[in-house]
């Protein structure tokens, strides 16, 4: 949990000085906490629970919204590296590798 904490710290610091988040249930995986930094990248981390991850967002300061939604999924800045993830999954968009 700590460890947790601190990579949310960490990508704060890289993006802004600050960072929201949500939390995704991953079934027995644990728990997906997707990050959004005050400059728009975005990024996640997996917890091996629930609790975990509510622990290590707690820690790490940052507000956790039920939701990925709204405010929080406008803030998201993609790149060329998304576009192209996305248009692959289309018909005729370039091939995943």
């Amino acid at each position: 949990m700590t460890k947790l904490a601190r990579e949310i710290k960490a990508f704060a610091a890289r993006h802004g000085g600050s960072a929201e988040g949500q939390i995704a249930y991953l079934g027995q995986m644990g728990a997906r906490i997707v990050l959004v930094g005050a400059d728009g990248g975005w990024g996640d981390l997996v917890a091996p629970s629930y609790a975990i991850a509510e622990r290590a967002t707690g820690k790490a300061g940052i507000t956790v919204h039920e939701k990925f939604d709204g405010d929080l999924a406008a803030r998201v800045r993609t790149g060329p590296y998304e576009w192209s993830r996305m248009a692959g999954i289309q018909v005729g968009g370039p091939a995943n590798p």
